[in-house]
């Protein structure tokens, strides 16, 4: 477990530079099988990969993570509940935010996930119009100094929005947004705020929902569902579109190919690495297939920390993207296309 690097989040959570990802339980991925998606935690975490990241509207995702607390404590003992992290979003619907509303929807969270108090709660919200996001968050942290959260975190939050909850003394230690070679928006606002604050970028749709992989180098455009089997699939495509397009997206995959042979790593390594190297981020959440036989990939996660990128590679890297359209004018800042 030496060998996978950790960050500290501003409240003492260490957490793993790669985190695992459980949106793919949602039910949006196809069926899995629940015995083999507890199991198959255990190996993650065997390998060093200790942190999971989950939603209250992931499906089971958190009573997975309830039933893997109780298995590991049995097979490794109670000491090893210690070394692993659930960190979980909370995304209400619109609606009234008093203590009460806050309080029970954090209680669920915990006795789904079978524990004491939350290592993390990220907290989602829809309508920027809609200013009871301010007391949602009021009430969370109330709740946190009362020893229900431990990091109070942010989801797809703008960086206007971000600078507002600091300022009203909230004490925010993450934001988790998309940030991958196709999406670089965190990189042009939000990483120079969350920088100087202490803040840590946690980033999703860093490989493209595998679009960013050697699956899909010299793949034909995908026009279909059918080709598009996954959630994950569907929504980066759309990413692609609005970026540059399927010829512009091979052209990134070449380079990222022949880099990645030159390193002996893989596509999504570099991928990774190039984001985890970022000012700001703390760690990339690559999602897992839990589950689904044939779909593990914890060595070549781990293979991303063997890897340095030159000055070289970057350039080659930036020589591409930097054809693509710039998605903070096409979309707007970090979380503007849930809006």
């Amino acid at each position: 477990m030496a060998g996978v690097p950790k960050v500290r989040l501003r409240g003492g959570l260490e957490i793993t530079r790669v985190l695992n990802g459980m949106w793919q339980v949602s039910g949006a991925h196809g069926p899995i099988d629940p015995h083999r998606a507890v199991t198959e935690m255990l190996s993650y975490v065997d390998a060093g990969l200790t942190t999971f990241d989950m939603a209250d509207h992931y499906g089971p995702a958190e009573d997975f993570y309830g039933t893997f607390l109780k298995k590991l404590k049995a097979e490794r003992g109670a000491e090893a509940l210690g070394k692993v992290q659930g960190l979980t979003k909370w995304v209400p619907r619109p609606g009234p935010m008093t203590r009460k509303v806050v309080e029970e929807n954090i209680d669920r969270s915990i006795r789904r996930m079978g524990v004491d108090r939350l290592d993390s709660l990220q907290f989602h919200w829809w309508d920027y119009s809609d200013k009871r996001y301010l007391d949602a968050l009021g009430h969370m942290a109330d709740l946190q100094a009362e020893g229900k959260i431990g990091e109070l975190a942010l989801t797809n939050f703008d960086t206007v929005r971000l600078e507002e909850i600091v300022n009203k003394g909230i004490p925010i230690s993450s934001n988790q947004v998309q940030y991958s070679l196709i999406d670089r928006r965190p990189g042009q606002k939000m990483a120079e705020f969350c920088t100087a604050h202490g803040i840590k970028l946690l980033t999703y749709g860093t490989l493209g929902g595998g679009l960013l992989t050697e699956k899909f180098l010299g793949a034909k455009e995908p026009t279909s569902r059918r080709d598009l089997p996954t959630a994950s699939l569907g929504k980066y495509k759309n990413m692609v579109d609005a970026w540059g397009g399927w010829n512009l997206l091979q052209e990134l995959l070449k380079v990222l190919k022949t880099i990645a042979d030159e390193h002996g790593v893989s596509v999504a390594n570099v991928a990774t690495k190039y984001i985890l190297d970022q000012p700001a981020v703390g760690g990339v959440i690559v999602g897992c297939r839990l589950g689904v036989p044939g779909a593990e990939h914890i060595q070549d996660n781990l293979q991303t920390f063997t890897l340095d990128l030159t000055q070289q590679d970057m350039d080659r890297i930036h020589t591409v993207v930097s054809r693509g359209r710039d998605l903070m004018t096409v979309i707007g800042d970090c979380g503007d296309e849930y809006r």
